[in-house]
């Protein structure tokens, strides 16, 4: 038998002994009675029972220990209360459940942390019927679904969940895209972040003795751990991970500076919607002037409204670059106050980026890139390299299944219960094999069971050990994986229903796993009472009015439609809408949706128009539908980033790449190239190149 198959079978019948019990009992006492303890030495038996009780304390199993006054090991008293195992009612409204049936069937198969999402809502669905058999309403898309893609990212990111979960110290290669290095690192890891479609990891640098920040798409072959020991560091005490999530990209570094940047009243909303948690707000003394730029009128807009207040907006920064790329996109809206030398730094900027696309510009010789497939670039994860439960924590899951079952004297189908838990059938063979030896003592065992030749799984209906016939306590993985899925789709259902449900599952656990997981975040604002009033409407079928900025023509409109779905992409979140005056669907960014009413007026939902069906599309790769193509040139000292984004046409004797971007509209092209502060420059086509330089010139003047 293997040694974790045997590790299992005493860490469950210990579970099982102590429960029966009832009672503290002596180490004496489970080295005789227990399963799996008999047949050691005093020695072979101290070493695993220190092991087992230190395993089931950091999967979140806290035994009781007792201590005599003369501190004599030899007379401790073991026992475990019910509450340290057991997982506290919690009490879900049926729509509850039903939002986390539609989160795990948004995730399922690409979520890296789909199968203990799939354990944890067995647990917390118990007694009810299962969420995963209803049906799911379509009002939610994801584009963006925290999934790695391909063996080997994989398996690294499994590597790395397992080391967090156990306080190991890693080592691997890593390409620091600041320096161009591939070299070794040696990192206490600490935790997970999914920012922007990407897993970074936060951990202590040894070489360096300071938090780090790596991106997980940048380590180069296998992660390993450094030593063979059970734990090689502790967490420090003092250190959050939250705010990592709300920072800014020009906050992703140590702090070298506070900008003051004057925003115009015009889109100084949107800022403060998207940025509010990145920085402060001073309102400046507003206009009496009207804005002549104000939204079209509506039925909700009455007169020319007031030109809005500028407002100031002070931020720190570590990424220079970063800032001063928003900025530019931002363009004619935004001032920089201060400090002088970033302002400085800006307008040197702006001179590259019209100098570059004034008259010819002629990159160096090159050649045409040849890409070379990866077979594992686009692959789904492989079951060997997707966050996998503990097995504990699927043998508890089983047992109960099958104590259920027996106690009602029901059969379970066998591939019923196979896609239940997402199992082969060897997988489910070796689990039962595994439960029929777990026992409380005596030769009690916990059940029975067995595959018959029918297709059925039958469980022998004698009376059971009640302990495991309860839903367990969410195990640190899948309590990191329910949390997670919550926080990437957010408070985008009607009626908040997944906010609500995530403060119970918190309350239940006790402490929220974000803290020691996995953080989602998202890098916006915060648009949860926005996300309810639209999916609300969708799900009533209501018309709904929006005042809608777009930056790309620096134009308001007033658009009323259908609204259908909510989608994330790499961008954010969108309105998935049908547009009558336009006789087609469109998508709708929601930070950039000023306002929003919902219509007493009423729609049928078009059966043609499935708009979450694009998720696959531009919402994940960020490439819209476009008839045209730009060649766009890409400095050598920004070739390594840009490789990672795009697809590379051509490289250059200088190390400078040529890359085609697809676009559908010039401003579009245009704000995109300024972003990069002067090191991409539209060779082609000539109006969008004409159009970045006028766009230059006219911020300099500016």
């Amino acid at each position: 038998m293997a040694k974790d198959t045997e590790k299992l079978i005493r860490q469950l019948s210990l579970i099982s002994y102590l429960m029966a019990e009832r009672r503290p009992v002596t180490a004496l006492e489970i080295r005789r009675d227990v399963e799996g303890y008999s047949g050691m030495n005093e020695d072979a038996f101290a070493r695993r029972f220190y092991a087992d009780r230190a395993e089931l304390e950091s999967l979140g199993i806290q035994l009781t220990i007792e201590r005599p006054g003369d501190g004599s090991a030899e007379q401790e008293h073991y026992s475990l209360r019910s509450e340290n195992f057991h997982l506290p009612p919690i009490a879900f409204s049926d729509e509850e459940l039903a939002s986390l049936q539609l989160a795990l069937s948004l995730l399922d198969g690409e979520f890296a942390y789909a199968e203990p999402l799939r354990l944890a809502l067995q647990q917390l669905s118990w007694g009810r019927p299962s969420p995963l058999e209803e049906p799911a309403a379509r009002l939610v898309g994801l584009g963006i679904t925290a999934g790695v893609a391909g063996r080997d990212p994989s398996q690294r990111l499994a590597k790395v969940e397992s080391a967090i979960f156990r306080n190991k110290t890693i080592v691997f290669e890593y390409h620091s895209l600041h320096r161009d290095v591939v070299e070794p690192r040696k990192v206490d890891p600490y935790h997970l972040l999914f920012r922007g479609g990407q897993f970074y990891l936060l951990g202590r640098d040894h070489d360096r003795d300071e938090l780090r920040v790596f991106r997980l798409s940048r380590i180069r072959d296998k992660v390993a751990y450094a030593t063979k020991a059970e734990h090689d560091f502790r967490r420090p005490e003092g250190f959050d991970p939250r705010p990592y999530g709300d920072r800014a990209d020009w906050q992703m570094s140590e702090t070298v500076g506070t900008a003051r940047i004057r925003i115009a009243g015009r889109i100084a909303w949107q800022v403060q919607r998207a940025h509010g948690r990145q920085g402060t707000f001073e309102t400046l003394e507003a206009p009496d002037a009207p804005d002549p730029a104000a939204a079209p009128q509506g039925p909700r807009t009455g007169q020319a409204a007031t030109a809005p207040a500028d407002v100031v907006f002070t931020t720190e920064y570590g990424v220079p670059r970063a800032l001063l790329g928003w900025i530019m996109r931002i363009g004619e809206h935004a001032e920089i106050l201060e400090p002088a030398e970033l302002r400085d730094e800006y307008r040197r900027c702006l001179e590259l980026v019209r100098d570059r696309h004034t008259g010819p510009f002629a990159p160096a010789p090159g050649s045409r890139f040849e890409a070379v497939d990866d077979p594992d670039a686009d692959a789904p994860p492989t079951r060997d390299g997707i966050i996998r439960p503990e097995r504990f924590a699927r043998l508890v899951t089983l047992a109960s299944i099958l104590i259920h079952a027996g106690r009602a004297t029901e059969r379970l189908e066998l591939q019923e219960l196979l896609g239940r838990l997402n199992l082969s059938e060897a997988e489910l063979r070796d689990d039962i094999n595994v439960l029929n030896v777990v026992n409380f003592g005596g030769g009690s065992y916990v059940l029975y069971a067995e595959i018959a030749s029918d297709g059925y799984v039958d469980v022998d209906p004698e009376p059971y050990s009640d302990h495991f016939a309860r839903p367990a306590r969410l195990l640190p993985v899948e309590a990191k994986a329910l949390v997670a899925a919550i926080d990437l789709i957010g408070d985008h259902f009607p009626d908040g229903t997944l906010g609500e449900v995530r403060r119970k599952v918190v309350d239940a656990l006790g402490e929220d796993p974000l803290e020691h997981g996995l953080q989602v975040a998202h890098g916006g604002g915060d648009d949860r009472d926005l996300s309810r009033l639209i999916s609300r409407a969708a799900h009533d079928r209501r018309m709904i009015e929006l005042d809608y900025y777009k930056p790309n023509e620096d134009q308001f409109s007033h658009r009323k439609v259908e609204p259908y779905a909510l989608i994330n992409g790499r961008e954010g979140w969108y309105l998935a809408a049908f547009d009558p005056a336009r006789d087609d669907v469109r998508h709708f960014r929601l930070d950039r949706i000023r306002e929003a009413h919902v219509l007493e007026e009423t729609f049928e939902r078009r059966p043609e128009v499935d708009p979450a069906a694009e998720v696959a599309g531009w919402p994940r790769t960020g490439e819209l539908p476009a008839s045209r193509s730009a060649r766009v040139w890409v400095s050598p000292e920004r070739a390594r980033w840009e490789r990672e984004r795009r697809v590379i046409a051509e490289e250059l004797e200088d190390g400078a790449l040529v890359t085609e971007i697809a676009f559908a509209g010039v401003d579009w092209l245009v704000r995109e190239v300024l972003t990069e502060i002067g090191d991409l420059v539209v060779l082609e086509p000539g109006d969008a190149r004409e159009a970045v330089r006028t766009l230059a010139v006219g911020l300099l003047e500016h």
